[in-house]
C-alpha cells in the first residue's frame, strides 16, 4: 500500500511548523491552563475548551509523522512540550505527554493501522494500558484474541483509541508481547478515577473481553526496542521513530513532573516577592532559609530538566545511526528518569513547606501541585528501587530479563 500524499482537508496540516513556533505556541497557553486547572481537576477531565487549545496550535501532533500533517520534531520535543504544559496544569502536561506518544507510536504500526485511524482523522487521540501482565492474548488466524483489565489509561475519557498491553501465550509459555490499537467501542472505560491528585488526568480503567484484533493493530513490541525493524519504518523513515520505546517511553510524563515543578518554584517566587511574615515584618525575600529553599528547588529542577533532555538527544544521536543502544545505556535512561522525578518530588516538598499552615488549604496553589506531585511520582518508571537496582543489575554484570527493553 503506496502511502498517502496529504491529510485529508478536514484536518489541519502543521507539517510546515517548526520547534520553535509550536513551544512558542504551547508556552503562550500556560497562563489559561493555569486559571483552569481548579475547575478541570473539579471535573476530572481535560475542558473542551483546553483540548479546542491543544489542537489549534497543534501540540498534540508534534511527533506525529509530518505526511500525516504532523510536525515530525525530534524526540526531546516529547519532553519538553509536556513540561511546558505542565507550568499551567500538571494533568495537562501528563496528557499531552501520553498523547503525542502515541502518534509516536502509531507509527510503527503497519501502514495499514496508520490509514484506519489517520487516514479518517489525522488529529484522533489515542490513549493507553502499558501494563503487559493486565492482558492476555492468544494467537488465532488473523491476529490475537485479547483480553483484560488496565488501569491508568490517562485521557481515555477524551480519547477515541487505545493502545493496549497485552502477554501472548502458548499454553503456559509466554511467546509475545504485543501493543493492541482497538477502538473505543470495542472496549469499556470503567470510571474509577477519585484520587489524591492528576484528577483531570481522566486515567479510568479500560476492560475488554475476547477482542479479536488484527495482526496489522498489534505491534510487536520486540519491533520496538530501537533501530528500523518496525512495520511502519519504510513509510516513516525519520530516525524519530527508531528510539527504543522501553527506554524512553515514559520521558514525556517526566517531563510532565518538570513542568510541575517549575510551577511551584514560578509561584512561590511571586509570592515571596510580594509577602513579608505576619509576625516578624521582614521581607521573606531576605530570610536566608527561604533562600536556601528556593535555590535547592531551582537547581533540583533545573538538574533534572537536563537529564531528561540529554536523555533524548543521546537517544536521537544512536538512531541517526541506526544504532540500538545496549541494555546497561537503556536502563540508565530509565534510572535517570526515575531520579529526575524524584528530584522534581523533592523540590515541590521544599517549596511546599514554606507555605506553613497555608498550605493546607484548597485555595493555596501550590496545594494542589503538592498532591499533582506525590500521585504522579507513584509511576512505575519513576521508582528508584526499581530502576536504580535493574541499572545496578546491569552495571554489576548481572543477567537481564526483560524481552521488551
Amino acid at each position: 500500500m503506496s502511502a498517502p500524499k496529504a491529510v485529508p482537508a478536514k484536518a489541519p496540516s502543521f507539517a510546515g511548523v517548526g520547534y520553535e513556533e509550536a513551544l512558542a505556541g504551547a508556552r503562550s497557553l500556560v497562563p489559561a491552563m493555569r486559571e483552569r486547572a481548579a475547575r478541570a481537576e473539579e471535573e476530572r477531565v481535560m475542558l473542551p475548551e483546553t483540548l479546542a487549545d491543544l489542537h489549534r496550535i497543534g501540540v498534540l501532533r508534534v511527533l506525529q509523522p509530518k505526511r500525516w500533517g504532523g510536525m515530525e520534531l525530534d524526540y526531546v520535543a516529547y519532553v519538553d512540550f509536556s513540561e511546558m504544559l505542565a507550568r499551567g496544569c500538571a494533568s495537562t502536561g501528563w496528557n499531552v505527554g501520553n498523547l503525542l506518544i502515541h502518534h509516536w507510536m502509531l507509527a510503527l504500526y503497519d501502514e495499514r493501522a496508520q490509514q484506519e485511524v489517520w487516514g479518517k482523522d489525522p488529529e484522533a487521540m489515542i490513549a493507553s494500558g502499558i501494563a503487559y501482565p493486565q492482558g492476555s492474548g492468544k494467537k488465532v488466524d488473523g491476529g490475537f484474541l485479547i483480553s483484560g483489565r488496565w488501569n491508568f489509561s490517562s485521557g481515555v475519557n477524551v480519547a477515541d483509541w487505545n493502545m493496549l498491553a497485552v502477554t501472548v501465550r502458548d499454553g503456559e509459555k509466554i511467546v509475545d508481547h504485543r501493543m493492541c490499537l482497538l477502538h473505543k467501542s470495542e472496549y469499556e472505560v470503567v470510571d474509577d478515577w477519585h484520587v489524591l491528585g492528576m484528577r483531570s488526568t481522566g486515567s479510568m480503567t479500560v476492560v475488554a473481553k475476547d477482542v479479536f484484533v488484527p495482526e496489522y493493530k498489534a505491534l510487536c513490541m520486540y519491533d520496538a526496542r530501537g533501530g528500523d525493524g518496525f512495520p511502519g519504518a519504510k513509510s516513516n523513515p525519520n530516525p524519530v521513530y527508531r528510539v527504543p520505546l522501553s527506554a524512553l517511553g515514559a520521558h514525556g510524563i517526566g517531563g510532565a513532573a518538570v513542568g510541575n515543578a517549575q510551577a511551584a518554584l514560578d509561584l512561590t517566587i511571586e509570592s515571596v516577592v510580594k509577602r513579608s511574615t505576619n509576625y516578624q515584618g521582614l521581607k521573606m525575600r531576605d530570610i536566608q532559609s527561604i533562600q536556601v529553599r528556593v535555590g535547592a528547588a531551582g537547581a533540583r529542577i533545573d538538574a533534572a530538566r537536563q537529564l531528561l533532555r540529554q536523555n533524548c538527544i543521546e537517544a536521537m544521536e544512536f538512531a541517526r545511526g541506526n544504532v540500538i543502544a545496549d541494555a546497561p545505556t537503556k536502563l540508565r535512561f530509565k534510572r535517570d528518569l526515575a531520579y529526575a522525578a524524584s528530584l522534581c518530588t523533592e523540590a515541590v516538598d521544599l517549596l511546599h513547606a514554606m507555605a506553613g499552615a497555608n498550605g493546607i488549604y484548597d485555595s493555596y496553589p501550590i496545594q494542589r501541585i503538592f498532591r499533582d506531585a506525590h500521585a504522579l511520582g507513584g509511576h512505575f518508571s519513576f521508582s528508584t528501587d526499581a530502576q536504580f537496582s535493574s541499572w545496578g543489575l546491569a552495571a554489576l554484570g548481572g543477567e537481564i530479563a526483560n524481552p521488551t527493553l
